[in-house]
């Protein structure tokens, strides 16, 4: 059996002080890294193998996937990246305190901003230094496919691709997929993979640095899905995340 292991980054900066990230390119916290080791060592624990390894283009996945690698002595495999896998765009909420927000704007209106499938929030202008159009990571792109703001409907849009076209045929070849990416990139994944409800999505919660794995068929039909660790640690870490806007 196939089995794709998906991750998503260990703690990062803006993570401990509790900001909207999306696609700003900050670091690992020194939690995200341990967190980073511990999903290396679970898997190793596990006996699974990555063949193969995808992140985004933001160093806390590409950080976090060397480090689980280094700990599973498999340092030589290489990375491939792509922005596809990068969390979503949070237009005009990046850099912000989600508390803070949620006290400003109410939590319902909050919880409509991260969770809902096709609400997004308000966009960036061009001219905000936010804007991808101004990274140089994402030069070789073209305009119309840099996002100003996104919901997670966005997200499964630009997802499905790189699904189809990178994943599902390296499963299909019996290789093992490693992929280490962001909240909502891999709830993207979720709710394809086990045909999750947009009303669903909204309330489901992915803690950080803990392997959730699927084991597929020769002809990548889902056999199973659990997450690697502890099941009271697992359910702490995702409330965690729950309560992150207050």
């Amino acid at each position: 059996m196939a089995k794709l292991i998906l991750i998503r980054h260990g703690q990062s900066e803006w993570n401990a002080q509790n900001r909207f990230t999306g696609w700003t390119d900050v670091d690992l916290s020194t939690q995200g890294e341990s967190e980073a080791q511990l999903a290396g060592r679970s898997l190793v624990e596990a006996q699974i193998v990555p063949d193969i390894v995808y992140t985004s283009v933001l160093k806390r996945s590409i950080r976090t996937a060397s480090i689980a690698l280094e700990e599973m002595d498999l340092s030589y495999l290489p990375i491939s990246r792509t922005w596809r896998l990068n969390e979503r765009h949070y237009g005009k909420l990046q850099g912000l305190n989600k508390k803070e927000t949620a006290d400003k704007y109410g939590i319902d209106q909050v919880k409509l901003w991260r969770r809902s499938y096709d609400i997004a929030p308000e966009a960036l202008e061009e001219s905000d230094e936010r804007h991808p159009i101004h990274d140089k990571k994402y030069k070789m792109l073209p305009k119309d496919a840099l996002p100003a703001t996104e919901c997670l409907k966005d997200v499964v849009f630009r997802m499905i691709p790189f699904w189809q076209d990178e994943i599902a045929p390296a499963l299909l070849d019996g290789k093992n997929v490693l992929v280490v990416a962001h909240g909502n990139s891999n709830r993207a994944l979720l709710k394809h993979l086990e045909n999750i409800s947009d009303q669903e999505i909204v309330d489901i919660d992915i803690p950080t640095g803990i392997p959730r794995v699927y084991d597929f068929s020769k002809t990548l039909e889902l056999l199973g899905v659990s997450y690697i660790g502890d099941p009271e640690a697992i359910s702490k870490a995702s409330q965690a995340v729950a309560s992150q806007a207050g």
